[in-house]
């Protein structure tokens, strides 16, 4: 297992400019938060509002590095994390064009490029990004993917496509190999962000083309490198629910609803049923939209969330039973705001 470094608690987000930038936010012991700081990231953004994907800014599973993607200049920023900072150490390559989605698991990175849809491995190692040879894979023309992510244990790397309505998984080698994709028919329309609860439930958000009141989630198991749908299209009567994160005891799914922005708790029960529990668990501004990328705090206590159009981030405190109580906003963000990561 690694260990996580003694780094402050933080919360960072990328201002996704043409010179693009990493926020950083320290994280106080009540959840709230102080900005401490810009850092050039070396790359540019795409210099748009609401990027589309889940998780252009990512933390190492060791809590050492930080991972940003740099939309419109095809690479990839590599930074060291600090108590009260991050430090540019690389700008690399994305092995394609116009990264949006880039994942780790222990040291093994992959970069889900969406120009000409693609995948992308390097090994970080001391400080480095070291692209791995042969390992670029290229996805359907037209996948419009949204998110890469590893399975807990690092042996599957899974790839939601908006444009096919499928969710595809292809098995990681030990020397970091991709190998042939398996492609799994969503359940519902335009699957976008997700998430893992425990070992082998993957929770999927589904947009379903961003028809009003539409919005819902599903859950799979994860079975021989494979899904296999266990609760179908839960529906949460919202709009464009995108992005999923999971809390860290597993029990809830707490899902964002760009059109509305709600919060919504799905409660995950035994074999990864879904159900929904409150739709409205969590708001930002209530029927406006805006609400995107989040994230939950290392120790599980706080959820943080993007709000694009209101140029914000909204906290609340997770209690034991999923519930979110409001800990305020922090504004002053510019509008093309993407991603974000807790520590």
């Amino acid at each position: 297992m690694t260990e996580k470094t003694s780094a402050a608690a933080a919360v960072y987000v990328q201002t996704n400019e043409s010179e693009n930038k990493v926020i950083t936010f320290r994280r106080s012991i009540d959840g709230s938060l102080e900005d401490i700081g810009g850092t050039d990231t070396g790359g540019a953004g795409s210099a748009t509002p609401h990027l589309p994907s889940q998780g252009s800014v990512v933390l190492t599973s060791d809590g050492a590095h930080l991972l940003v993607t740099n939309a419109a200049s095809n690479d990839v920023s590599l930074l060291a994390v600090a108590k009260d900072a991050v430090v540019l150490l690389q700008v690399v390559g994305s092995g394609g064009e116009t990264p949006r989605s880039i994942a780790e698991h222990e040291g093994l990175v992959y970069v889900l490029n969406t120009g000409t849809p693609s995948l992308a491995g390097f090994r970080l190692v001391a400080g480095r990004l070291d692209p791995i040879e042969g390992s670029t894979r290229v996805l359907a023309t037209d996948a419009d993917p949204a998110q890469v992510g590893f399975s807990p244990d690092g042996s599957t790397l899974v790839v939601t496509e908006r444009g096919t309505d499928a969710i595809v998984t292809r098995s990681v080698a030990a020397d970091g190999l991709l190998g042939e994709p398996t492609a799994r028919p969503s359940v519902g329309p335009t699957p976008y962000g997700f998430a893992f609860a425990g070992a082998d439930t993957l929770v999927v958000t589904e947009a379903f083309g961003a028809m009003k009141g539409k919005a819902a989630a599903s859950s799979y198991a994860l079975q021989n490198g494979t899904v296999a749908p266990v609760s179908a299209s839960v529906g949460n009567g919202r709009s464009e629910i995108c992005w999923a994160v999971v809390s860290k005891d597993a029990r809830f799914a707490f899902t964002t609803n760009f059109a509305d922005g709600a919060v919504s708790r799905y409660a995950i029960g035994a074999g990864g049923a879904l159900a929904l529990e409150d739709a409205t668990a969590g708001i930002a501004i209530d029927g406006e939209t805006g609400l995107r990328d989040e994230d939950i705090s290392s120790d599980g206590r706080f959820l943080y969330a993007i709000d694009a159009d209101s140029r914000s981030i909204f906290g609340w405190e997770v209690g034991s039973g999923g519930s979110l109580t409001s800990i305020g906003s922090w504004n002053g963000l510019p509008v093309t705001v993407a991603g974000l990561a807790a520590s």
